[in-house]
């Protein structure tokens, strides 16, 4: 099993925010409940979280390598 669930929460949050960036899908569920003028805000939100998601998965993973390398030393 895998243990860091930090860094699983961090590659899948960055994953699914940036399917969300990337995804006209998001803009045309928000334009079919009435919600279109949220997409002009769209950016605002998702790219500070994925910018949010990517650094966490960057020190989890980090911190993971310097673990393994201290357990290799002793």
């Amino acid at each position: 099993m895998w243990r860091d669930r930090w860094l699983a929460l961090g590659v899948v949050g960055a994953l699914l925010t940036c399917l969300a960036c990337v995804t006209p899908v998001a803009l045309l569920l928000l334009g079919a409940i009435g919600l279109g003028a949220w997409t002009g805000r769209l950016d605002v939100v998702l790219l500070p979280l994925l910018v949010g998601f990517v650094a966490l998965a960057a020190l989890r993973l980090r911190a993971r390598r310097r673990t393994a390398r201290c357990d290799r030393v002793r």
